[in-house]
């Protein structure tokens, strides 16, 4: 049984499940290296414009599997290279989109932080309780999660290990949408659906300005946003879409 099932369920759009329903999908060393491979094929397929990840309706991912990392030694840590795999999912640089039931927890928590549009339901549980086994949340978890919320709630969610609802991740800007649980991923697949029928180059440069701009001051990040500007007005796909404006007519956009 395949760890991570690849679907594409309406065109440009990909759909990743992880598919470990006998542990909550928590997230072990054949998850991460499918996750790798699948991203980094993603990344450079132009037919793809728009990924989706999820989990099962219990449980985006419960975690690391934390049987991997009972008896690791300093070194086993190190070498198992989790930065690398989640610097992989970060940087694709196509849209993103987390569908996100049950729990996302530890490190299914920073997968889900990974992504640029989070969908969660109302019944899912967030929380990165890494505390409760005497380590900290070491896939990103402690950068990201204070970047989206504030220092005051991250460290709040981390020294208590409280998990949080989707309507309280909502409320604190940890996911963009709540929904009813049965609409998760119908609603994160509408979204994609939507991204993907708009100019790919365009998407793919807001991407980046917004992630490089999030980690520079707002003069440098005016300074991308101008640059990415100006390399759009070169683009086919801009012309298209303003002579379609002009001439009242859906435009059709080919990422070029």
């Amino acid at each position: 049984m395949s760890v991570l099932l690849v679907e594409q369920p309406q065109n440009g759009v990909v759909l990743l499940r992880i598919n470990r329903p006998e542990a909550r999908n928590a997230i072990n060393k054949e998850v991460r290296d499918r996750l790798q491979e699948e991203f980094a094929r993603l990344s450079t397929d132009p037919a793809v414009l728009c990924v989706v990840i999820t989990g099962d309706e219990k449980a985006f991912a419960a975690g690391a599997d934390i049987m991997e990392m009972a008896y690791a030694s300093p070194v086993d840590a190190f070498g198992r290279g989790i930065e690398e795999y989640w610097r992989t999912v970060a940087a694709c640089p196509k849209p993103v989109i987390a569908a996100v039931n049950g729990y996302a927890l530890g490190g299914g928590c920073e997968l889900m932080m990974t992504a640029d549009i989070i969908i969660a339901g109302e019944g899912a549980q967030l929380g990165l309780p890494e505390i409760r086994v005497g380590i900290l949340p070491g896939g990103g978890g402690t950068q990201r999660l204070p970047r989206a919320v504030g220092k005051y709630k991250a460290l709040k969610m981390m020294l208590t290990a409280e998990f949080i609802s989707g309507r309280e991740a909502s409320d604190m800007g940890l996911v963009s949408e709540v929904t009813a649980d049965d609409q998760v991923l119908p609603r994160a697949l509408e979204l994609a659906g939507k991204i993907a029928k708009l100019p790919p180059l365009s998407a793919r440069m807001i991407k980046e300005t917004v992630l490089a701009g999030l980690d520079t001051s707002m003069d440098v990040g005016l300074k991308l946003e101008r640059k990415a500007i100006y390399f759009l007005f070169s683009t086919e796909d801009k012309k298209e879409g303003m002579k379609a404006f002009i001439e009242k007519r859906k435009p059709e956009f080919k990422g070029k």
